[in-house]
């Protein structure tokens, strides 16, 4: 108990405690906020915005922020939040809160990654890594595809970045990287392949060529089943429809053009290949934008569209109807060893 902290109710019940106070550290608290104001001022190119422009974002009913919370701190944490932003209202509140006051956030429970197996605190004997120690190894898409493919929705979950554990052998693969690689290896190497054949056999433009029934409603399914895991916050199950959806891309590319030529000209069935395997790419890049933003966007930007791409009003319409609508088919020329998703310099294996 502490002296400053608010009188808890006496609880009944054998070993109930009698006389206790509630208290959290109001500073944490207040780190969302401050947080979200850092981030507005560096996509600003780091100059200093309005001194109240993150209200926008937190007074709004018309936006929603989603705060990940540690299950253990659910019980005190989240309960000093509501009281503290009902507070903030003045002296006859509200709920929900109305439009000026500050909105309360979805609340995301995680259990503990276990470092190393561990649980780690920055008070207890096994520290955790800081963020800048593991984007000296990974890159934050790998890193982000990985913690949501944990699982810690439902259980403790072990965290073993092979640079970090003394006991990891040289012949050992990383787990970091095995979420993480479905970008920068199977995904990244779709979307090469794709502009390439676009500058090689269509001079640089989307081929105005409807997607087949078949792409188009097995598209429609993942969007479905992707838009109600991430309503119920089920996000591994969500990376493994992503992993099956990405790799279904590369098989059906790879099963296309087996034994054959790329003539599109004198063959519609290599063609129609290739345009649904643009919508797939399409939709994938989408569903992965919450994930790999960096990625994604470049793909958004080398093939000539604007946010509205992200749209869910226009997820099901394939490019040829995008760029019927901007009134242009062109896409950018890829550099020559252009990634979308680049490994961390570090995963380069030296000889």
């Amino acid at each position: 108990n502490v002296e400053w902290g608010v009188p808890a109710p006496d609880l009944e019940g054998p070993g109930s405690a009698k006389g206790s106070t509630f208290w959290v550290w109001p500073e944490s608290l207040l780190a969302p906020l401050s947080f979200c104001q850092s981030v507005l001022n560096a996509h600003d190119g780091g100059v200093p915005l309005e001194p109240d422009a993150w209200r926008h974002w937190w007074t709004s009913t018309e936006c929603a922020s989603y705060q990940f919370i540690g299950e253990d701190n659910l019980y005190f944490y989240s309960l000093a939040e509501m009281g503290i932003f009902l507070g903030l209202q003045g002296t006859s509140p509200v709920w929900p809160p109305p439009a000026g006051a500050l909105q309360p956030p979805n609340l995301v429970v995680n259990n503990h990654i276990l470092y190393l197996d561990k649980k780690a605190s920055s008070s207890g004997a096994v520290k955790p890594p800081l963020a800048r120690e593991l984007l000296n190894h990974y890159s934050s898409d790998q890193l982000r595809a990985h913690f949501l493919a944990l699982a810690l929705g439902q259980k403790s979950v072990g965290f073993k970045p092979k640079p970090l554990n003394p006991q990891a052998q040289p012949k050992d693969s990383d787990p970091v990287l095995k979420d993480g690689n479905l970008l920068c290896n199977a995904f990244n190497k779709s979307v090469r392949t794709a502009f390439f054949t676009l500058h090689k056999c269509f001079e640089g433009n989307i081929p105005d060529v409807d997607v087949s029934t078949e792409v188009r409603t097995s598209a429609h399914e993942a969007v479905c089943r992707y838009e109600d895991l991430m309503m119920r916050q089920v996000f591994h199950e969500m990376m493994s429809l992503l992993d099956t959806y990405i790799r279904e891309i590369n098989r059906h590319w790879t099963q296309s053009v087996a034994s054959t030529e790329l003539d599109f000209a004198k063959d519609g069935a290599l063609l129609q290949a290739f345009v649904d395997n643009l919508h797939m790419i399409r939709t994938a890049t989408v569903l992965l934008h919450p994930i790999a933003p960096r990625g994604t966007e470049l793909i958004r930007e080398y093939l000539g569209f604007d946010n509205s791409f992200w749209s869910w009003d226009t997820i099901d319409e394939p490019l040829n109807v995008l760029a019927k609508r901007r009134g242009s088919f062109a896409v950018r020329e890829l550099p020559a060893r252009f990634d979308f998703f680049p490994k961390h310099p570090s995963q380069f294996e030296t000889k």
